[in-house]
Protein backbone atom coordinates (compact mmCIF):
# COMPACT_ATOMS: atom_id res chain seq x y z
CA UNK A 1 0.00 0.00 0.00
CA UNK A 2 1.64 3.27 -0.78
CA UNK A 3 0.96 6.28 0.80
CA UNK A 4 2.52 9.27 3.09
CA UNK A 5 4.75 7.79 5.49
CA UNK A 6 3.58 10.50 8.09
CA UNK A 7 -0.39 10.07 7.19
CA UNK A 8 0.67 6.34 7.31
CA UNK A 9 1.61 6.80 11.18
CA UNK A 10 -1.28 8.45 12.00
CA UNK A 11 -3.68 6.47 10.56
CA UNK A 12 -2.14 3.39 12.08
CA UNK A 13 -4.11 3.57 15.94
CA UNK A 14 -1.08 1.30 17.58
CA UNK A 15 1.54 3.15 16.38
CA UNK A 16 -0.40 6.59 16.89
CA UNK A 17 -0.72 5.79 20.19
CA UNK A 18 2.77 4.35 21.05
CA UNK A 19 4.24 7.30 19.74
CA UNK A 20 1.60 9.63 21.78
CA UNK A 21 2.61 7.57 24.98
CA UNK A 22 6.50 8.29 24.25
CA UNK A 23 6.23 11.98 23.49
CA UNK A 24 3.61 12.65 26.71
CA UNK A 25 6.95 10.67 29.12
CA UNK A 26 9.35 13.05 27.22
CA UNK A 27 6.94 16.03 28.32
CA UNK A 28 7.25 14.91 31.66
CA UNK A 29 10.99 14.34 31.92
CA UNK A 30 11.42 18.34 30.07
CA UNK A 31 9.00 19.34 32.37
CA UNK A 32 11.09 17.87 35.60
CA UNK A 33 14.36 19.71 34.50
CA UNK A 34 13.21 22.37 35.59
CA UNK A 35 11.65 21.20 38.94
CA UNK A 36 13.83 22.39 41.57
CA UNK A 37 14.93 20.78 44.52
CA UNK A 38 12.83 22.10 47.66
CA UNK A 39 15.37 23.78 49.66
CA UNK A 40 17.47 25.58 47.06
CA UNK A 41 17.09 28.82 45.32
CA UNK A 42 16.60 29.03 41.70
CA UNK A 43 17.54 33.02 41.51
CA UNK A 44 20.88 32.17 43.28
CA UNK A 45 22.10 29.33 41.25
CA UNK A 46 21.59 31.78 37.92
CA UNK A 47 23.74 34.00 39.71
CA UNK A 48 25.94 31.55 40.55
CA UNK A 49 26.61 30.36 36.95
CA UNK A 50 26.02 33.43 34.96
CA UNK A 51 29.44 34.16 37.30
CA UNK A 52 31.20 31.25 35.87
CA UNK A 53 33.19 32.05 32.64
CA UNK A 54 35.09 29.34 31.82
CA UNK A 55 33.23 26.83 29.86
CA UNK A 56 33.98 23.27 29.01
CA UNK A 57 34.25 22.02 32.29
CA UNK A 58 32.78 18.94 33.80
CA UNK A 59 29.56 21.10 35.14
CA UNK A 60 28.94 22.14 31.46
CA UNK A 61 29.69 18.25 30.23
CA UNK A 62 27.01 16.77 32.66
CA UNK A 63 24.28 19.71 32.26
CA UNK A 64 24.82 19.35 28.93
CA UNK A 65 23.66 15.94 28.41
CA UNK A 66 20.70 16.22 31.96
CA UNK A 67 19.28 18.80 29.11
CA UNK A 68 19.69 21.66 31.22
CA UNK A 69 18.58 19.84 34.52
CA UNK A 70 21.75 19.87 36.39
CA UNK A 71 22.41 23.23 36.57
CA UNK A 72 18.51 23.60 37.70
CA UNK A 73 19.34 21.75 40.47
CA UNK A 74 16.23 19.97 39.19
CA UNK A 75 15.00 16.61 40.44
CA UNK A 76 16.22 15.02 37.58
CA UNK A 77 19.68 16.67 37.69
CA UNK A 78 21.37 13.06 37.71
CA UNK A 79 19.36 11.76 34.74
CA UNK A 80 19.74 7.95 33.84
CA UNK A 81 23.52 8.31 34.08
CA UNK A 82 23.39 6.50 37.56
CA UNK A 83 21.79 3.32 36.15
CA UNK A 84 24.00 3.33 33.22
CA UNK A 85 27.31 3.38 35.61
CA UNK A 86 25.79 0.33 37.83
CA UNK A 87 24.99 -1.74 34.33
CA UNK A 88 28.70 -0.99 33.31
CA UNK A 89 30.10 -2.39 36.85
CA UNK A 90 27.31 -4.97 36.72
CA UNK A 91 28.61 -6.60 33.48
CA UNK A 92 32.29 -6.16 34.37
CA UNK A 93 31.40 -8.66 37.53
CA UNK A 94 29.58 -11.16 34.91
CA UNK A 95 32.75 -11.68 33.37
CA UNK A 96 35.04 -11.50 36.38
CA UNK A 97 33.05 -13.58 38.35
CA UNK A 98 31.57 -17.03 37.04
CA UNK A 99 28.65 -17.30 39.69
CA UNK A 100 27.53 -14.13 38.44
CA UNK A 101 27.76 -15.39 35.06
CA UNK A 102 25.56 -18.47 35.49
CA UNK A 103 22.90 -16.57 37.30
CA UNK A 104 22.51 -14.64 33.91
CA UNK A 105 22.69 -17.48 31.63
CA UNK A 106 19.93 -19.81 33.57
CA UNK A 107 16.13 -19.08 33.24
CA UNK A 108 14.84 -15.85 34.44
CA UNK A 109 18.68 -15.09 35.32
CA UNK A 110 18.47 -11.54 33.20
CA UNK A 111 15.05 -10.16 34.80
CA UNK A 112 17.93 -11.09 38.41
CA UNK A 113 20.45 -9.41 36.77
CA UNK A 114 18.15 -6.40 35.82
CA UNK A 115 16.83 -6.02 39.58
CA UNK A 116 20.13 -6.31 41.07
CA UNK A 117 21.60 -3.71 38.96
CA UNK A 118 18.04 -1.08 39.30
CA UNK A 119 19.35 -2.01 43.18
CA UNK A 120 22.54 -0.96 42.62
CA UNK A 121 21.39 2.09 40.76
CA UNK A 122 19.66 3.33 43.78
CA UNK A 123 23.11 3.52 46.04
CA UNK A 124 25.18 5.26 43.31
CA UNK A 125 22.13 7.95 42.88
CA UNK A 126 22.65 8.14 47.15
CA UNK A 127 26.23 8.60 46.47
CA UNK A 128 25.89 11.06 43.90
CA UNK A 129 23.35 13.31 45.36
CA UNK A 130 26.11 13.27 48.36
CA UNK A 131 28.22 15.43 46.15
CA UNK A 132 25.90 17.54 44.83
CA UNK A 133 24.74 18.44 48.55
CA UNK A 134 28.26 19.13 49.20
CA UNK A 135 28.36 21.33 46.03
CA UNK A 136 25.16 22.94 46.90
CA UNK A 137 26.29 24.35 50.35
CA UNK A 138 29.37 25.95 48.72
CA UNK A 139 26.91 28.54 46.04
CA UNK A 140 26.14 31.77 47.88
CA UNK A 141 22.68 31.91 49.07
CA UNK A 142 21.78 28.69 47.46
CA UNK A 143 19.72 26.60 50.29
CA UNK A 144 16.82 28.45 51.72
CA UNK A 145 16.42 25.64 54.48
CA UNK A 146 18.96 24.31 57.21
CA UNK A 147 22.03 22.39 55.94
CA UNK A 148 20.52 19.04 57.49
CA UNK A 149 17.04 19.31 56.29
CA UNK A 150 18.69 20.20 52.61
CA UNK A 151 20.64 16.85 52.95
CA UNK A 152 17.89 14.69 53.89
CA UNK A 153 15.34 16.65 50.97
CA UNK A 154 17.83 16.24 48.61
CA UNK A 155 19.20 12.26 48.93
CA UNK A 156 15.63 11.76 48.65
CA UNK A 157 14.09 13.54 45.72
CA UNK A 158 17.78 13.42 43.62
CA UNK A 159 17.75 9.41 44.33
CA UNK A 160 13.60 9.05 43.52
CA UNK A 161 13.98 10.88 40.60
CA UNK A 162 16.49 9.25 39.15
CA UNK A 163 14.43 6.05 40.19
CA UNK A 164 11.53 7.78 38.08
CA UNK A 165 13.68 8.19 34.98
CA UNK A 166 14.90 4.88 34.70
CA UNK A 167 11.04 3.98 35.46
CA UNK A 168 10.06 5.97 32.18
CA UNK A 169 12.83 4.70 30.19
CA UNK A 170 11.68 1.07 30.72
CA UNK A 171 7.84 2.23 29.83
CA UNK A 172 8.87 4.18 26.55
CA UNK A 173 10.78 0.84 25.80
CA UNK A 174 7.81 -1.58 26.49
CA UNK A 175 4.94 0.61 25.79
CA UNK A 176 6.23 3.36 23.34
CA UNK A 177 8.47 3.56 20.64
CA UNK A 178 12.29 3.46 20.65
CA UNK A 179 14.60 2.54 23.54
CA UNK A 180 13.41 4.68 26.62
CA UNK A 181 16.41 5.31 28.13
CA UNK A 182 18.31 6.20 25.09
CA UNK A 183 15.21 8.15 24.33
CA UNK A 184 15.98 10.15 27.50
CA UNK A 185 19.40 11.29 26.79
CA UNK A 186 18.69 11.87 23.06
CA UNK A 187 15.63 14.39 24.86
CA UNK A 188 18.19 15.90 26.73
CA UNK A 189 20.38 16.95 24.06
CA UNK A 190 18.08 18.20 21.67
CA UNK A 191 16.85 20.27 24.79
CA UNK A 192 20.12 21.82 24.06
CA UNK A 193 20.36 23.07 20.69
CA UNK A 194 18.44 26.06 20.71
CA UNK A 195 20.58 27.58 23.31
CA UNK A 196 23.59 26.57 21.56
CA UNK A 197 22.80 28.10 18.43
CA UNK A 198 22.18 31.22 20.15
CA UNK A 199 25.13 31.31 21.67
CA UNK A 200 26.76 30.67 18.36
CA UNK A 201 24.95 33.69 17.10
CA UNK A 202 26.25 35.67 20.04
CA UNK A 203 29.53 35.14 19.40
CA UNK A 204 28.87 35.69 15.62
CA UNK A 205 27.41 39.15 16.77
CA UNK A 206 30.53 39.95 19.07
CA UNK A 207 32.90 39.45 16.32
CA UNK A 208 34.02 36.44 18.72
CA UNK A 209 33.58 33.85 15.51
CA UNK A 210 34.20 34.47 11.88
CA UNK A 211 30.71 33.92 10.14
CA UNK A 212 32.68 32.26 7.09
CA UNK A 213 34.24 29.33 9.99
CA UNK A 214 30.75 28.69 11.40
CA UNK A 215 29.23 28.13 8.27
CA UNK A 216 32.15 25.86 7.19
CA UNK A 217 32.01 24.32 10.50
CA UNK A 218 28.35 23.55 10.09
CA UNK A 219 28.79 21.81 6.79
CA UNK A 220 32.20 19.92 7.77
CA UNK A 221 29.23 18.58 10.64
CA UNK A 222 26.57 17.65 8.32
CA UNK A 223 29.51 16.02 6.55
CA UNK A 224 30.35 13.81 9.73
CA UNK A 225 26.62 13.06 10.27
CA UNK A 226 26.16 11.60 6.70
CA UNK A 227 29.58 9.37 7.55
CA UNK A 228 28.16 8.35 11.03
CA UNK A 229 24.51 7.31 9.02
CA UNK A 230 26.95 5.27 6.62
CA UNK A 231 29.14 3.40 9.25
CA UNK A 232 26.36 3.25 11.70
CA UNK A 233 24.29 0.94 8.66
CA UNK A 234 27.28 -0.51 7.19
CA UNK A 235 27.90 -4.04 7.72
CA UNK A 236 29.57 -7.37 6.81
CA UNK A 237 27.91 -10.52 5.70
CA UNK A 238 29.09 -13.78 6.55
CA UNK A 239 27.62 -16.27 4.21
CA UNK A 240 26.27 -19.74 5.85
CA UNK A 241 25.30 -22.87 4.19
CA UNK A 242 22.46 -25.20 5.78
CA UNK A 243 22.36 -28.68 4.69
CA UNK A 244 19.10 -30.83 4.07
CA UNK A 245 18.06 -31.91 7.98
CA UNK A 246 14.76 -33.73 9.32
CA UNK A 247 13.14 -31.98 12.04
CA UNK A 248 10.44 -34.11 13.45
CA UNK A 249 8.52 -35.32 10.79
CA UNK A 250 9.21 -32.89 8.75
CA UNK A 251 12.25 -32.41 6.24
CA UNK A 252 13.82 -28.93 5.85
CA UNK A 253 15.93 -28.31 2.24
CA UNK A 254 19.67 -26.69 1.77
CA UNK A 255 19.38 -23.36 2.14
CA UNK A 256 21.98 -20.44 1.70
CA UNK A 257 21.77 -17.46 4.22
CA UNK A 258 23.96 -15.18 6.07
CA UNK A 259 25.26 -12.95 9.26
CA UNK A 260 25.21 -9.54 9.13
CA UNK A 261 27.87 -8.46 11.23
CA UNK A 262 27.47 -4.62 11.75
CA UNK A 263 30.69 -2.70 11.27
CA UNK A 264 29.78 -0.90 14.71
CA UNK A 265 28.54 -3.86 16.08
CA UNK A 266 28.25 -2.25 19.93
CA UNK A 267 26.47 1.42 18.56
CA UNK A 268 27.03 4.25 20.32
CA UNK A 269 27.33 1.81 24.06
CA UNK A 270 30.93 2.26 24.35
CA UNK A 271 30.34 6.01 23.92
CA UNK A 272 27.92 6.18 26.69
CA UNK A 273 29.50 4.03 28.46
CA UNK A 274 33.37 5.65 28.22
CA UNK A 275 32.01 9.21 29.12
CA UNK A 276 29.74 7.87 31.97
CA UNK A 277 32.67 5.88 33.57
CA UNK A 278 34.95 8.84 33.25
CA UNK A 279 32.37 11.23 34.60
CA UNK A 280 31.75 9.36 37.22
CA UNK A 281 34.92 9.55 39.18
CA UNK A 282 34.59 13.49 38.68
CA UNK A 283 30.86 14.05 39.91
CA UNK A 284 31.40 12.56 42.81
CA UNK A 285 34.51 14.65 43.96
CA UNK A 286 33.24 17.60 42.53
CA UNK A 287 31.59 18.98 45.98
CA UNK A 288 34.45 18.18 47.99
CA UNK A 289 36.79 19.63 45.73
CA UNK A 290 36.55 23.45 46.84
CA UNK A 291 37.48 22.32 50.40
CA UNK A 292 40.52 19.63 48.73
CA UNK A 293 43.42 20.45 47.28
CA UNK A 294 44.78 17.10 45.34
CA UNK A 295 40.93 16.76 44.26
CA UNK A 296 40.92 20.18 42.34
CA UNK A 297 44.21 19.12 40.64
CA UNK A 298 42.57 15.72 39.75
CA UNK A 299 39.32 17.12 38.90
CA UNK A 300 41.16 19.96 36.57
CA UNK A 301 43.94 17.11 34.80
CA UNK A 302 40.96 14.98 33.97
CA UNK A 303 38.81 17.68 32.96
CA UNK A 304 36.57 17.25 29.66
CA UNK A 305 38.56 19.76 28.05
CA UNK A 306 41.81 18.36 28.61
CA UNK A 307 44.10 16.41 26.79
CA UNK A 308 44.16 13.46 29.12
CA UNK A 309 40.33 13.05 29.71
CA UNK A 310 40.54 13.04 25.53
CA UNK A 311 43.26 10.04 25.69
CA UNK A 312 41.60 8.29 28.53
CA UNK A 313 38.20 8.48 26.44
CA UNK A 314 39.79 6.72 23.29
CA UNK A 315 41.07 3.86 25.10
CA UNK A 316 37.74 3.20 26.87
CA UNK A 317 35.88 3.74 23.45
CA UNK A 318 38.25 0.92 22.09
CA UNK A 319 37.83 -0.99 25.13
CA UNK A 320 33.81 -1.10 25.75
CA UNK A 321 33.88 -1.75 22.00
CA UNK A 322 35.84 -4.84 22.14
CA UNK A 323 33.90 -5.81 25.64
CA UNK A 324 30.63 -5.10 24.86
CA UNK A 325 30.92 -7.45 21.10
CA UNK A 326 32.15 -9.95 23.24
CA UNK A 327 29.31 -10.29 25.51
CA UNK A 328 26.68 -9.55 22.72
CA UNK A 329 28.24 -11.13 19.48
CA UNK A 330 30.13 -14.43 21.06
CA UNK A 331 32.06 -16.34 18.13
CA UNK A 332 31.95 -19.86 20.05
CA UNK A 333 27.95 -19.21 20.73
CA UNK A 334 27.52 -18.47 17.05
CA UNK A 335 29.48 -21.14 15.55
CA UNK A 336 27.72 -23.96 18.08
CA UNK A 337 24.07 -22.53 16.82
CA UNK A 338 25.69 -22.79 13.43
CA UNK A 339 27.10 -26.28 14.00
CA UNK A 340 23.89 -27.60 15.90
CA UNK A 341 21.69 -26.64 12.88
CA UNK A 342 23.66 -28.34 10.14
CA UNK A 343 25.12 -25.06 8.62
CA UNK A 344 29.06 -24.33 7.88
CA UNK A 345 30.61 -21.58 6.26
CA UNK A 346 31.96 -21.66 3.09
CA UNK A 347 35.97 -22.46 2.56
CA UNK A 348 36.04 -23.04 6.38
CA UNK A 349 36.61 -26.00 8.33
CA UNK A 350 33.78 -26.91 11.03
CA UNK A 351 36.80 -27.00 14.25
CA UNK A 352 37.95 -23.59 12.38
CA UNK A 353 34.68 -21.81 12.58
CA UNK A 354 34.80 -19.95 15.98
CA UNK A 355 38.33 -19.16 14.93
CA UNK A 356 37.60 -17.38 11.37
CA UNK A 357 34.44 -15.82 13.42
CA UNK A 358 36.60 -14.18 15.63
CA UNK A 359 38.99 -12.74 13.53
CA UNK A 360 36.23 -11.15 11.36
CA UNK A 361 35.05 -9.33 14.36
CA UNK A 362 38.84 -8.24 15.73
CA UNK A 363 39.37 -6.73 12.17
CA UNK A 364 35.68 -5.04 11.81
CA UNK A 365 36.06 -3.43 15.75
CA UNK A 366 38.89 -2.16 15.50
CA UNK A 367 38.55 0.26 12.44
CA UNK A 368 34.62 0.99 14.27
CA UNK A 369 36.48 1.70 17.34
CA UNK A 370 38.83 3.97 16.10
CA UNK A 371 36.40 5.79 14.32
CA UNK A 372 33.89 6.35 16.95
CA UNK A 373 36.81 8.02 18.83
CA UNK A 374 37.97 9.97 16.10
CA UNK A 375 34.22 11.51 16.11
CA UNK A 376 34.73 11.98 20.06
CA UNK A 377 37.08 14.02 19.45
CA UNK A 378 35.60 16.49 17.19
CA UNK A 379 34.36 18.74 19.86
CA UNK A 380 37.30 19.32 21.74
CA UNK A 381 39.20 20.38 18.39
CA UNK A 382 36.40 21.97 16.92
CA UNK A 383 36.03 24.21 20.50
CA UNK A 384 39.69 24.85 21.12
CA UNK A 385 40.29 25.91 16.58
CA UNK A 386 37.28 28.21 16.20
CA UNK A 387 36.64 29.87 20.37
CA UNK A 388 32.90 27.58 19.27
CA UNK A 389 30.52 27.66 22.67
CA UNK A 390 30.81 24.45 24.93
CA UNK A 391 27.20 23.64 24.20
CA UNK A 392 27.05 23.97 20.60
CA UNK A 393 31.05 22.02 20.73
CA UNK A 394 29.17 19.39 22.74
CA UNK A 395 26.38 19.05 20.44
CA UNK A 396 27.39 18.79 16.78
CA UNK A 397 30.51 16.32 17.73
CA UNK A 398 31.42 13.05 20.01
CA UNK A 399 28.92 11.35 22.15
CA UNK A 400 26.02 13.46 21.63
CA UNK A 401 25.96 12.84 17.60
CA UNK A 402 26.95 9.28 17.69
CA UNK A 403 23.98 9.26 20.44
CA UNK A 404 21.62 11.25 18.19
CA UNK A 405 22.52 9.57 14.83
CA UNK A 406 22.19 5.80 16.37
CA UNK A 407 18.74 6.67 18.65
CA UNK A 408 17.35 8.00 15.64
CA UNK A 409 17.82 5.23 13.40
CA UNK A 410 17.00 2.70 15.72
CA UNK A 411 13.81 4.82 16.21
CA UNK A 412 13.03 5.09 12.60
CA UNK A 413 13.71 1.32 12.37
CA UNK A 414 10.99 0.43 14.59
CA UNK A 415 8.39 2.58 13.15
CA UNK A 416 9.41 1.22 10.19
CA UNK A 417 8.97 -2.25 11.58
CA UNK A 418 5.44 -1.33 12.87
CA UNK A 419 4.71 0.56 9.98
CA UNK A 420 5.31 -2.62 7.07
CA UNK A 421 3.68 -4.87 9.69
CA UNK A 422 0.47 -3.24 9.13
CA UNK A 423 1.40 -3.48 5.33
CA UNK A 424 2.45 0.03 4.90
CA UNK A 425 5.49 0.91 2.66
CA UNK A 426 8.70 2.21 4.76
CA UNK A 427 9.74 5.59 5.85
CA UNK A 428 12.02 5.77 3.03
CA UNK A 429 11.27 5.86 -0.13
CA UNK A 430 12.42 2.22 -1.31
CA UNK A 431 10.51 1.26 1.63
CA UNK A 432 13.16 -0.09 3.94
CA UNK A 433 15.95 1.57 5.82
CA UNK A 434 18.78 -0.47 4.08
CA UNK A 435 22.24 -1.50 5.28
CA UNK A 436 25.72 -0.87 3.37
CA UNK A 437 27.51 -4.23 2.57
CA UNK A 438 31.10 -3.95 2.69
Amino acid sequence: MAGNPLGDILRIKELRDRITYTLFWLFVFRVGAYLPIPGINAGALAVYFKSQTSGGGITDYLDFFAGGAFKNFSVFMLGVMPFISTQIIMQLLIVVFPKLKKVAEEEGGRKKIARWTRIGAVGVCIVQSLSVIAWAKTIPGALTISESMYTFVAIVTVTTGSMFLIWIGEQITKRGIGNGVSLLIFAGIVARLPNALFALWQRIASNEINPVFAIVVLLLFAAVIALVIYEQQGQRKIPINYAKRVVGRRMYGAQNTYIPFKINPSGVIPVIFASSLLTLPLQLLGGPAAKAKWIRDFTAWLSPSGVWYQVFYILLIIFFAYFYTQVTLNPQEISKNIRENGGSIPGIRSEKMEEHLTRILNRIILPGSLYLALIALIPTVVQRLFNFPSELAYLLGGTSLLILVGVDLDTMSQVEALLKMHHHDGLTRKGHIKPRNL
